[in-house]
């Protein structure tokens, strides 16, 4: 069971009362204009109009998101600094052999902020329109493209490789861009990326949406089926940003701070601007949240074990 109480053991019944007592900072283990900075500013300045308080975004990118977690861990348990921990967390905790904390022990729950798929994206000059178009003409011969070795994006296409029951070679790059452009020089037959990242080659009609991860349609892409769709069995890629904190934080302060961000996500404005991104707008309770974040490092340990990736 999750709990959250000050450090003498007592909750503070008047904490809920007085909680913000000041600007709220939220720490962004991604640099700026990524989704994770893009869907927290889009939440933080209405969630920060119900609170009372400023929501100050700090990016803290790099090492795996150690740097973010180790500057959340030195902060007090009072509910003023929060972290946004993504499904990215979950691989890290078996990719990283030695990390300086326990993360399912020293940070606790508040709520998700938005889900998402990964869109497999092929080049439209192919001649391929569907999934299963280009899986009959290149089979083990196919290439695809990923961000970085480890990311959600690469373990992905580790995951649609062995469902798929193909030999393809995976291709890591430093940024999408890079991935997009090898696309368009025909050097890799294959994109796995977020929609936001792929929007605006999609919308110019310089790549070619061929199936997304997730279990439903993506509303942005409603004619593209997913991946269980095209006869791929028991492929589900589901991408999430969730906002945790310090434990030991009171429970009162949990608990306004789910009911607000519950709130905020519910409104219509959010929904559509999220929506527009391909992301889905959706709070969870602390304890729904915390059984997807566990579920998420066995299912990512098992795929990191499965492929032989080598942790770090």
């Amino acid at each position: 069971m999750l709990s959250a109480c000050s450090e003498n053991g007592e909750s503070n019944a008047n904490s809920d009362a007085e909680f913000p007592a000041k600007s709220i900072k939220v720490i962004i283990p991604f640099g700026p204009g990524g989704l994770a900075d893009v869907t927290m500013r889009l939440l933080g300045e209405p969630l920060g109009e119900i609170l009372g308080e400023r929501m100050v975004m700090e990016n803290r990118p790099g090492a795996g998101g150690v740097a973010a977690t180790t500057t959340m861990l030195n902060a007090d348990a009072d509910g003023h600094t929060l972290i946004v921990l993504t499904n990215g967390t979950t691989i890290a905790e078996t990719l990283f052999n030695k990390l300086p904390y326990q993360i399912t022990e020293e940070l606790i729950p508040i709520s998700a902020v938005a889900w998402f798929d990964l869109v497999l994206l092929g080049n439209p000059d192919a001649g391929y329109q569907t999934l299963q178009e280009l899986l009959a003409a290149k089979g083990n011969d196919l290439r695809i493209a990923t961000i970085n070795p480890g990311s959600t994006q690469n373990l992905t296409a580790e995951l649609f490789k062995s469902r798929a029951n193909i030999d393809a070679t995976i291709i890591p790059y430093r940024t999408t861009p890079d991935t997009l452009g090898a696309l368009l020089r025909n050097e890799v037959d294959l994109v796995i990326d977020a929609y936001t990242a792929l929007k605006g080659a999609i919308d110019n009609n310089q790549a070619q949406p061929l199936a997304v991860t997730g279990e439903t349609r993506n509303p942005a892409l409603p004619d593209i089926p997913t991946v269980q769709k095209t006869g791929i069995d028991n492929f589900v890629v589901t991408g999430w940003n969730a906002l945790y904190t310090k434990a030991g934080t009171d429970p009162q302060i949990i608990n306004k701070l789910n009911q607000e961000i519950s709130t905020v996500l519910a409104t219509d404005d959010i929904k559509l601007r999220f929506s527009d991104l391909g992301i889905e707008a959706r709070a969870t309770s602390p304890e729904e949240m915390q059984q997807q974040l566990l579920a998420d490092i066995e299912k990512w340990r098992q795929v990191i074990l499965s492929t032989g990736i080598d942790t770090l």
